[in-house]
């Protein structure tokens, strides 16, 4: 994996005083973007104007991203051109540009352990998004992901794997070995956990209910659905094989979280306990990420796209945009600044969005925004501040009035 240096070590690309903000994020972001193999210095210049478009205009519209940009160009209709050209371009390698860069940002995680969601998401009904994502303090940052012309959300092992043996490739050249797999029950598949076991990563994954628990010589103890729990109370089962096959051994844990007759089961590689279900609620962090995307920073639903390369390449300036603001958001909270950002007492808004106004407030004052890129692992520093919920999630009363049964097999 090639390493990207420090921001500091570049040298700008020009020397010219330059108005407006989107030529000030393209001489910010364009240097991070110098140590990557380009099959054309072109396609750098813009890669960094299409990130420093989408940064400024919060939309996910090309005409919006290159109308700040300056070029020889003297029409409208040729920057676009070039931007779409780019996004159609097969040579331009999504995976080549964005995975030195989140490199650069994870080699500061430390010994940490480093959890990843896995989940889908439907485009405009003909596409499917396949993301791996760390979590993040609230949020989560792709760490790679796929778009392939699908029409569901639900995929097959097969489909996965390509992508998982990107981010193992990443995990391990960055020397990070201590990984949790949260994933929802779509992606309950004994093939999958095999393969997660051959990586020696744990996992977490919320199983569907008409499951068979046997024991480890094959003998049936029961189905999923003929447990029948009282609200708040959970069920561990370690040592278990689950499915015809009789796959295992993995621990299982059965809730009911709520009055609600709906139950929660989740397979684990490591021991089950209560905390298993907080661990597993993680996963939620990812729907977050969704949600910037499609409808709430980047707006990728009101794009005009219809192609796999261009989405592929879409998503990728995406991403480059999201990794760009949580990590100043963890720049600014690292140097005390938050209160600069956040109005708060205590934290109230995501890393996500205090690097964005962060990033605001830097160009409204003629500073330097992006210096480097920096994801430290271990706890949050600066924990989100608690808010009042009409309704409390089935996570939440995960912690109050619970009774934990375990139920060896012995």
């Amino acid at each position: 994996m090639r390493n990207v240096p420090d921001r500091g070590q570049f040298l700008f690309m020009t020397t010219k005083i330059v108005f407006g903000d989107v030529p000030r994020l393209y001489q910010n972001v364009r240097p991070f973007l110098s140590a990557l193999c380009w099959n054309d210095v072109r396609n750098a210049d813009t890669c960094a104007w299409l990130i420093a478009g989408c940064l400024e205009s919060r939309s996910c519209s090309i005409p919006a991203w290159v109308s700040g940009r300056i070029s020889k160009a003297q029409f409208a209709q040729s920057r676009e051109i070039q931007g779409r050209r780019f996004l159609k371009n097969p040579k331009v390698d999504p995976f080549e540009i964005y995975a030195p860069l989140v490199f650069q940002a994870l080699r500061h995680w430390g010994e940490h352990r480093l959890v990843l969601a896995l989940d889908t998401s439907m485009l405009f009904g003909k596409f499917c998004l396949i993301r791996f994502a760390v979590t993040f303090r609230g949020r989560s940052l792709p760490l790679h992901q796929e778009v392939i012309q699908h029409e569901s959300a639900q995929v097959s092992t097969r489909q996965l794997l390509p992508v998982l043996a990107r981010v193992k490739g990443i995990l391990d050249a960055l020397g990070i070995h201590d990984v949790r797999l949260l994933a929802d029950r779509g992606f309950c598949d004994t093939e999958l956990m095999d393969w997660l076991w051959a990586c020696g990563w744990n996992y977490r994954i919320r199983i569907k209910s008409n499951l068979i628990l046997a024991d480890l010589a094959g003998q049936r103890l029961c189905k999923l659905d003929d447990i029948r729990l009282q609200p708040r109370e959970t069920r561990c089962f370690h040592n278990v094989a689950i499915t015809g096959q009789a796959f295992g051994p993995v621990h299982v844990a059965v809730a009911r979280p709520t009055d609600a007759q709906e139950q929660w089961q989740v397979v684990s590689s490591e021991p089950t306990t209560l905390e298993t279900f907080a661990e597993y609620g993680e996963r939620f962090q990812i729907e977050e990420g969704f949600l910037d995307d499609k409808s709430g920073l980047h707006g990728l639903e009101s794009s005009k796209l219809r192609d796999v390369t261009s989405l592929n390449r879409l998503v990728m300036v995406l991403a480059l945009a999201t990794l760009f603001l949580i990590t100043k958001g963890v720049q600014i909270v690292a140097e005390g600044r938050r209160r600069m950002i956040d109005p708060h007492w205590q934290r109230g808004l995501s890393y996500l969005k205090i690097g964005e106004r962060a990033m605001r407030w830097a160009l409204s004052r003629g500073l330097e925004v992006f210096t480097h890129l920096a994801l430290p692992g271990g706890p949050d520093p600066d924990t989100l501040g608690k808010r009042k919920k009409k309704c409390p999630d089935p996570i939440t009363l995960l912690e109050v009035g619970w009774t934990l049964v375990l139920r060896p097999l012995s």
